[in-house]
């Protein structure tokens, strides 16, 4: 990663044995155990609070069209070869942003355009940032379910990559969050 690069940062729900979706896109599951207790949203807020801007891929943007209501406040890019202007619903446009590219060269537009910490979601585009070596941080939030197969949210990488636990917190429902540092990598 070069110095004066937007960094990455992760939020991200997966389950118990490593699934951020199951084979067919799905996410169900997130919502069909143990509620939250009242009142938390396990940090997310203060996360989004933190945040210049979303980086999501076309397939997380096609899943969250999905929800109906447009949960962002914030700026989004999708990153797409195939998506064009004309597939971001009217009610949306100004508001997302369509990019293709490889980690380096988004991190560095979005950079020029004055992003200093950028929301990094969807499993491919996580995977990606990671590998390139733009994410510095991750919030994993481990849900108490098996869900047996689906989309895992870690893939190969080149070598190991050791990351740097800042702390762990359980909720009342069996959440369980981690917080980690993710070091420049070595060459």
């Amino acid at each position: 990663m070069t110095t004066g690069h937007a960094t990455g940062h992760v939020f991200i729900a997966v389950s118990l044995d490593g699934y951020i979706a199951r084979p067919d896109g799905g996410i169900d599951w997130l919502d069909a155990g143990p509620p939250a207790p009242e009142d938390e949203d396990f940090g997310y807020a203060a996360f989004v609070a933190r945040m210049d801007g979303l980086v999501m891929g076309r397939e997380s943007f096609e899943t969250v069209l999905g929800f109906g209501d447009w949960p962002y406040e914030m700026p989004v890019v999708v990153l797409s070869s195939t998506l064009t202007e004309g597939d971001i619903p009217a009610r949306l446009r100004g508001r997302v942003l369509l990019m293709s590219g490889e980690p380096a060269a988004v991190m560095e537009q979005l950079a020029g355009r004055g992003w200093a910490r950028v929301y990094i979601d969807g499993g491919e585009t996580i995977r990606r940032f990671l590998r390139a070596g733009y994410i510095a941080e991750m919030i994993l939030t481990r849900l108490p379910v098996l869900i047996g197969a689906g989309r895992p949210l870690f893939g190969a990488l080149a070598q190991d990559l050791w990351l740097e636990h800042a702390g762990t917190e359980s909720f009342a429902n069996g959440f369980v969050q981690s917080r980690y540092a993710v070091p420049v990598p070595r060459s």
